[in-house]
């Protein structure tokens, strides 16, 4: 059984994933795909950005929901606090999903 303060560093460790995660989507759409990819010769790759990010996006979105309930079932002291940054991550990535769709289906 997990005591509390296993439950603690579970639901910040999974928070540092969830937060590499999400980084490593904004990464890849705004930094990778519009000026690496193009400076190599590789400029040529429309519609590779939205289905990569597409992915991406949602494992992004599924470990952060899985850290908000961890860090609800640790009882962990900062959980509202936590909680409002993984709202707000949440918001964002959600937004670029829905965004790479659109620019997927157009």
């Amino acid at each position: 059984m997990d005591t509390s303060l296993e439950k603690q560093e579970d639901a910040q460790r999974l928070f540092s994933v969830a937060m590499v995660i999400s980084g490593l989507r904004c990464i890849l759409s705004y930094v990778i795909f519009p000026f690496v990819l193009p400076a190599l010769g590789l400029g040529a790759t429309a519609g590779v950005g939205p289905a990569i990010g597409i992915p991406v996006g949602v494992v992004a979105l599924f470990f952060d929901l899985r850290g908000i309930r961890r860090f609800w079932v640790a009882n962990y002291r900062y959980k509202w606090h936590m909680t409002v940054v993984y709202l707000l991550v949440i918001g964002l990535v959600s937004y670029l999903v829905l965004a790479d769709i659109v620019q997927l289906v157009s």
